[in-house]
């Protein structure tokens, strides 16, 4: 058994020593380069799973382009009866509310400087269209320079029992401002902050027109506004300043409102 025992060592010591003799630099070096390549596969999975796990936050944060927050001349074209203005023509893409169908589309020009500014979802109707029941804002501009720009829309059922109507049958151009004022004003409006009514004809569109002064309001000390209805929907431009902004710029947010067409 001592002589069996003995002989088994022997051949177990010849098998060691031929698997280590087989092991050979270059096959050693190839060994280790198939577990640095296994590796290499394990970090390449992982850091693919992690930028798979990450591509949806990557999705959800708007591209530059879409924030706007450059001047408006960069990307809309000048406007056709001013070349000093750009136009602003809203599409059926635009707001919310043009792509439910339950706005007119509407333009108007704007200086080249302005900046289009971002709309909060709970404001812009997103949540409530086609069947919204209190106004919203459709767009909004703004020059730190010169003032503010917002496009507010109302639907005829918070104003009239009728389902269409033109604005003349809602009422007086008294009467809706009062019922769109603090839209106007972003707080109250007090009948004696109305200085101006007028009321414009452009083909079959009726507008009313208004200049307000409004120490306490939001969006500024003075206000110009434009409204008219079509379809379902009333809908009002509004131009706002400050005092130093009204000084320099009372023109031009003239020139705006007016420009203002359904």
């Amino acid at each position: 058994m001592a002589t069996a025992s003995l002989t088994q060592l022997a051949l177990t010591s010849s098998s060691s020593t031929s698997i280590k003799s087989k092991l050979t630099i270059p096959s050693l070096l190839q060994l280790h380069a198939q577990k640095q390549e296994q590796h290499g596969k394990l970090v390449i999975r992982r850091d693919l799973l992690t930028g798979i796990s990450l591509l949806p936050l990557v999705l959800s944060v708007p591209p530059p382009s879409l924030a706007r927050d450059v001047d408006v001349g960069s990307f809309l074209p000048p406007s056709p009866s001013d070349p000093s203005m750009v136009l602003f023509k809203a599409t059926s893409k635009d707001t919310p509310a043009l792509r439910a169908g339950n706005v007119a589309p509407y333009q108007f020009v704007l200086p080249p400087t302005w900046k289009q500014l971002r709309i909060a979802n709970i404001l812009s109707g997103n949540y409530c269209q086609p069947k919204c029941a209190e106004p919203w804002i459709e767009v909004k501009f703004e020059d730190e320079k010169q003032g503010k720009l917002q496009v507010v829309a109302s639907p005829l059922i918070r104003l009239t029992n009728k389902l269409k109507a033109t604005i003349e049958e809602i009422g007086s151009p008294e009467k809706l401002i009062a019922s769109l004022g603090p839209f106007v004003t972003g707080n109250t409006l007090d009948p004696d902050e109305l200085i101006e009514t007028s009321v414009e004809k452009l083909g079959d569109q009726t507008y009313y027109k208004y200049v307000l002064e409004t120490p306490y309001a939001l969006t500024g000390t003075h206000n110009i506004a434009k409204a008219t209805a079509k379809g379902s929907t009333v809908v009002l431009v509004v131009a706002s300043a400050n005092d130093k902004q009204w000084q320099t710029s009372q023109k031009t947010l003239q020139a705006i409102v007016d420009s203002f067409q359904v």
